[in-house]
């Protein structure tokens, strides 16, 4: 009966420590919100703080995302910018990455108006680069699913303007 009970309780412990180590494991990896369906292999930062923070650390710019759930427009570039490869590569590799669903304190993330979807850079000395604009003259910061390949070249452009001041 000893052994028994002492068995019935070893197999209990191998339980609860293999469901616990399950938990663990599961916390440590957390399942990817902040990507919000704009790259779940792209590491996100939630608030604009922390992304000022690893852009400067890093000296890597960073892309900051304004959009909405309901908005159609932020919808269908969402869909374009998580399929294309060359976007979400660079993302992943040489940015810090920023999506966001409400308005930051810094109205240079706003030089032309609150709208959505809204793509700003701030290179790695903090400076918001209101240079790097998209083809619309009334909304300067917004991009189309069409204009993906102007994404990418201000994209490329974010990167060489640090490279160019190193």
């Amino acid at each position: 009966v000893m052994l028994h009970s002492a068995l019935a309780l070893f197999l209990l412990l191998i339980t609860v420590s293999s469901s616990l180590a399950i938990a663990i494991r599961k916390e440590k990896r957390p399942a990817q919100t902040l990507s919000r369906g704009w790259g779940d292999d792209i590491t996100w930062v939630q608030t604009y703080e922390e992304g000022l923070f690893h852009a400067q650390k890093s000296n890597k710019p960073l892309m900051v995302i304004h959009h909405l759930e309901d908005c159609q427009y932020c919808q269908a570039l969402k869909k374009v910018f998580a399929q294309n490869e060359e976007i979400q590569e660079m993302a992943q590799n040489n940015f810090i990455m920023l999506n966001l669903m409400h308005e930051t304190t810094d109205k240079n993330l706003s030089p032309d108006g609150q709208y959505v979807p809204r793509i700003m850079f701030v290179d790695p000395s903090l400076t918001v680069r209101a240079d790097i604009t998209g083809r619309y003259s009334n909304r300067l910061y917004t991009y189309e699913p069409q204009d993906l390949p102007l994404l990418i070249e201000n994209m490329k452009r974010a990167l060489r303007l640090i490279q160019s001041e190193l």
